[in-house]
């Protein structure tokens, strides 16, 4: 008796067991929530507050971290994004050598706001990741090099400095191109604004 108890029981509860994932899940409805899913991840990826730089090349302040320094992006959201890439005129490096020293740069920072402040290389792409390209002018090429990126490191704006492999034209870690931004173009400017393109 015990075992025709059994038998009977078994059947029923797997017929539930059938009913309930029948009901729950159905083909049709998988795809549309994996959509859906995945939209709701990237705006939550989005709304995530920003994060310091915590990378060994790229430095400044996290966002609005300092109140008495100027945001790196304002609350005016109409005003354009830019980055400014400053190349060494010492270093007598040929065109080639120097695009690939700026997109070394440009790179760079791409990589390392990736990782650290995504919604600002967001904005920055929406605005068509301008790039602007300029050169020292001062004798003293290293002094003022440094003082610019400690001006933009200290307004909050990130900053990138390529050291060259060495491979071609120049030594081994030489520093040739500092980039400052993206940032609010009239943030950037304050710091850069002199300087005369290449």
């Amino acid at each position: 008796m015990l075992g025709s108890f059994r038998d009977r029981s078994h059947p029923s509860k797997k017929k539930q067991e059938e009913g309930w994932l029948g009901v729950s899940f159905k083909p049709e409805n998988f795809i549309p929530g994996l959509v859906i899913g995945f939209i709701c991840g990237l705006f939550m990826d989005l709304s995530k507050p920003a994060k310091g730089y915590n990378a060994k090349k790229i430095s400044g302040p996290l966002l609005g971290q300092n109140q008495q320094s100027p945001r790196i992006v304002s609350a005016n959201t109409d005003e354009e994004l830019k980055m400014v890439l400053v190349v060494r005129q010492d270093l007598k490096m040929g065109a080639g050598k120097i695009a690939s020293q700026c997109a070394h740069a440009a790179t760079g920072m791409y990589s390392e706001l990736m990782q650290s402040h995504r919604s600002l290389l967001r904005q920055w792409e929406l605005y068509g990741q301008a790039k602007i390209v300029v050169h020292m002018q001062e004798s003293a090429r290293n002094v003022s090099r440094n003082k610019l990126k400690d001006a933009a490191e200290g307004i909050g704006l990130p900053t990138f400095v390529v050291a060259d492999a060495g491979r071609t034209q120049i030594s081994a870690g030489s520093k040739t191109v500092l980039a400052i931004g993206p940032g609010n173009k009239s943030v950037v400017d304050s710091v850069t604004g002199k300087l005369r393109l290449l």
